[in-house]
């Protein structure tokens, strides 16, 4: 009887310990098939700003624009906003891009955005710029990731490699500006020895009317051409300009100023009264651009108030045109 007792109780203690093995191997099975499990790609991201840092947790779908020149590059890079600030005194956008933003809404101008459309938008990326909305920036990362851009200088690039790099498409910004780099080298191998001339951008204007230098839109356009400003220019870009190497406000008695082997003028929206008078002027018939058939007028839209991506190479054209058609 206890014999058999004792040999009950051994099979019911290899029973035990066989379950327990097995337990202990299908536990480690799991384990080391919840380790081999494939981790979830991280794709956020941190782009540096203006305003600091900002984490990106995904590649934006539903991007809001604040600048022109901001607006041109999104499209550039293949990215249609959900929301853009309007176009300079456009109803709603410049006719160069009016087609690639049909259906885009409207979120205020550049110097004052709608808070409150652009939260309804639901955006993912707000792009801006420190210059026109540093005291709204609180408000607009509030509502998605926020970068802001430094300046709106003449150098459209150092804003474009910011938004392409918040936007997650570097590669395809570097490829744009490959594309367009090609294009100012191809102008210039047309142009020739055409671009030794001396060159004079004015724009007549209300506000008041202005020469354009080096710094501004054309002016570094003009530079990686090849092209040379006026000399006799120089002295009013002087480092007590309020405007640096921007531009300088000028009045009439300054008209000699603007002459130069070459003279583009355009004027902004509501000044056409103002190119009347000084183009009337007798200081200006009597510029050797103007009495030689040298002085062109071209689009302030796209020579100057634009500032993107797409404005920079219709005016490639434009200077190609003009100056082959000579």
């Amino acid at each position: 009887m206890k014999k058999s007792i004792w040999s009950t109780l051994s099979i019911l203690a290899m029973l035990s310990l066989l379950l327990l093995a097995a337990c202990g191997n299908t536990n480690e099975e799991a384990s080391k098939e919840k380790k081999e499990e494939p981790k979830a790609e991280d794709t956020s991201y941190s782009v540096e700003h203006a305003m600091g840092t900002t984490e990106i947790p995904d590649t934006p779908e539903r991007v809001v624009i604040l600048t022109n020149e901001g607006t041109e590059a999104l499209l550039a890079l293949g990215v249609k906003p959900v929301g853009a600030v309007m176009s300079w005194d456009q109803d709603p956008w410049y006719e160069h891009i009016s087609a690639d933003m049909e259906g885009v809404e409207v979120v205020g101008d550049e110097s004052e955005v709608n808070i409150e459309k652009i939260a309804e938008l639901q955006p993912d990326l707000i792009i801006g710029n420190k210059i026109r909305q540093e005291a709204v920036y609180d408000q607009l990362k509030a509502i998605a990731p926020t970068v802001f851009s430094e300046d709106l200088a003449g150098d459209w690039k150092i804003n474009f490699e910011l938004y392409a790099n918040a936007l997650n498409l570097t590669e395809k910004g570097q490829e744009v500006m490959a594309e367009y780099d090609q294009k100012v080298e191809d102008v210039k191998t047309a142009l020739g020895d055409k671009v030794n001339q001396e060159i004079s951008v004015v724009r007549f204007s209300s506000r008041p009317t202005r020469i354009y230098y080096t710094d501004s839109f054309s002016g570094v356009i003009f530079d990686q051409l090849g092209f040379k400003r006026a000399a006799h220019q120089e002295k009013l870009f002087t480092p007590d300009n309020k405007m640096g190497n921007f531009a300088v406000e000028v009045d009439k008695e300054l008209i000699p100023e603007m002459d130069a082997d070459s003279l583009f003028y355009f004027t902004y929206a509501d000044s056409t009264a103002v190119e009347e008078e000084w183009t009337n002027d007798p200081l200006w018939k009597n510029l050797t651009a103007v009495k030689e058939g040298n002085a062109h007028k071209v689009s302030d839209i796209t020579w100057n108030t634009a500032g993107g991506v797409l404005a920079a190479n219709i005016m490639l054209d434009d200077i190609e045109k003009i100056f082959t058609e000579k």
